[in-house]
């Protein structure tokens, strides 16, 4: 799928779990529904780090450009080495290493640890980077017709915000993990979720997506999972712009309104 739709199956996603934990009798707190959906819109494009057109690789600069190309080098290597006999050869690394379970778990669990190991420097870093993955995605004409800037300003204004607000009692910042020293711990699994959310996303598409490496099946390592091929569609096409994208907004503002009591 595109970077649009991405992002905005990662907001549903999160919304739903907010919903799914109201009517668990454990409600989220609002800044924590909101800033977890926005989290997660941006983590829904963080996998296609080995994408060097991806629209990961424009939201900071030629950082990201060459963070991306390293990203893809790596991850064609990795396929090289551990591909099956039945996998097919490629010459690049898109669609492989970052579009598994085992990675999404690896940067949920790195980033919980960053939240913190780091204090407050490594939450802003985190709401930072993914609250401007979230503009890239969200809102994606406004921010190619912006300049970068504008849009890293935006990012490190909300992110200081936003911090502000979870900090303070009962917003947020010692959700779930209640302990001292667990404030933050959350903040991988929006993470977490929004990388998954990605490798559905991609399932869905002509090429599937190995999201069960290093598991092999039918004498693949790199099994592309998805549907049956017909009721697969080509990324950008009208099935995900007219269909999908619609019922992604559908659902994330019927789990956000549940998620908030209103429904």
């Amino acid at each position: 799928m595109m970077g649009p739709a991405h992002s905005l199956s990662g907001a549903a996603a999160w919304l739903g779990v907010g919903a799914a934990a109201a009517a668990a009798g454990h409600p989220m707190p609002w800044p924590v529904l909101v800033v977890g959906a926005l989290i997660c819109a941006g983590a829904a494009l963080a996998p296609d780090l080995d994408h060097k057109s991806a629209t990961i690789s424009r939201a900071f600069g030629p950082l990201s450009k060459g963070l991306c190309e390293v990203v893809d080098k790596i991850s064609y290597a990795v396929y090289k080495a551990t591909r099956a006999p039945k996998d097919a050869r490629r010459t690049g690394g898109h669609r492989t290493l970052t579009h598994t379970w085992l990675w999404a778990v690896l940067i949920g669990a790195g980033s919980s640890a960053l939240a913190v190991t780091t204090d407050r420097w490594g939450v802003l870093v985190l709401l930072f980077v993914h609250l401007v993955l979230a503009v890239e995605g969200l809102l994606w004409r406004a921010a190619r017709m912006s300049s970068d800037v504008l849009v890293w300003l935006l990012g490190a204004t909300s992110a200081w915000i936003l911090a502000g607000v979870l900090d303070q009692p009962g917003n947020g910042a010692g959700w779930l993990f209640t302990d001292p020293g667990q404030e933050y711990l959350w903040l991988g699994l929006p993470i977490l979720l929004g990388a998954l959310v990605h490798d559905i996303g991609d399932a869905l598409t002509v090429s599937g997506c190995p999201i069960l490496w290093p598991l092999p099946i039918a004498g693949k390592r790199w099994y592309p999972v998805g549907p049956p091929k017909g009721m697969r569609f080509r990324a950008g096409s009208w099935v995900e712009l007219k269909v999908l994208m619609p019922v992604f907004m559908l659902l994330g503002g019927i789990g956000g309104a549940s998620a908030l009591g209103f429904i």
